[in-house]
This record gives C-alpha cells, sequence and structure tokens, in this order.
C-alpha cells in the first residue's frame, strides 16, 4: 500500500495535514499529530501494516499494542477516504 499521488502531506508547528489535490475524489483536509505525519512519511513508499508498526516502534516510545492500534486507525481512515493504492 502506498499513499495516492492526488495527496500532498505537509507538517508544521508539530500538526499534520493530508491535503487533497484537485485529482482527488476526496475534498477536504485530514489534519493530524505528529504520529499521523510519521505514519504518513511511511506511505510514501510502498509498504505494508506490519512494516509501518516495525518502524513506529523504533521512532516512539510506547508499547506495540498502542502503537499497532494508531496505525490500524490512521490506515483505515486513509482507505475511507480513498487516499491509499492497495
Amino acid at each position: 500500500m502506498k499513499l495516492k499521488p492526488e495527496f500532498i502531506t505537509y507538517n508544521a508547528n508539530g500538526e499534520s495535514m493530508l491535503v487533497p489535490t484537485g485529482d482527488a475524489e476526496f475534498s477536504g483536509l485530514v489534519k493530524g499529530n505528529r504520529t499521523l505525519g510519521a505514519i504518513l512519511e511511511l506511505l510514501k513508499q510502498d509498504t505494508d501494516e506490519a512494516a509501518v508498526v516495525t518502524a513506529m516502534l523504533a521512532r516512539f516510545d510506547a508499547s506495540e499494542e498502542i502503537i499497532a492500534a494508531d496505525v490500524r486507525k490512521a490506515i483505515t481512515e486513509l482507505r475511507n477516504i480513498g487516499a491509499l493504492d492497495e
């Protein structure tokens, strides 16, 4: 899975944003914290959920259970808005 090129990521002052271009079916703005920003950065390359969880474990000081739940929630939301190529 990978973030579709019709979506642009932006980080400012600890806030992450996902912005659709005119070619995206979704119209709106997705805002999140630095955890979402890290997930979005990982999704710029072709990957899978397990690899994202592993990378997040190396980056953040949280349990695997919490990180896996956060990653699952973010990926589900990104799927819902059509932001992922799978």
